[in-house]
């Protein structure tokens, strides 16, 4: 049978990123994707849910929960004019 190394060991040299240099991947911090278009989009979509669900637990105002339920609309209008959704890598 042949040696094997043992545990918490490494065969061969890792380098200064350990097996991050072996397996490709990146050793800094990653970038958020998307344009900052996209960010203001989902920022819209996120507020008109917040309106709508605090709407929901105060009340329900069904006016201030409808003017919610249209921000996120809107956002989803907005999204797709600006082509949201290319923004996936």
């Amino acid at each position: 049978m042949t040696e094997q190394p043992a545990s918490r060991t490494m065969a061969g040299d890792i380098g200064a990123h350990g097996l991050d240099a072996q397996t490709g991947l990146p050793s800094g911090h990653e970038t958020h994707h998307g344009r900052p278009a996209s960010w203001v989009v989902t920022t819209v979509v996120v507020v008109g849910f917040i309106i709508g669900g605090i709407a929901l637990c105060v009340g329900p105002s069904w006016v201030v929960f409808w003017i919610g339920a249209g921000i996120v609309v809107l956002g989803g209008i907005i999204g797709a004019a600006v082509h949201i959704f290319d923004d996936w890598y």
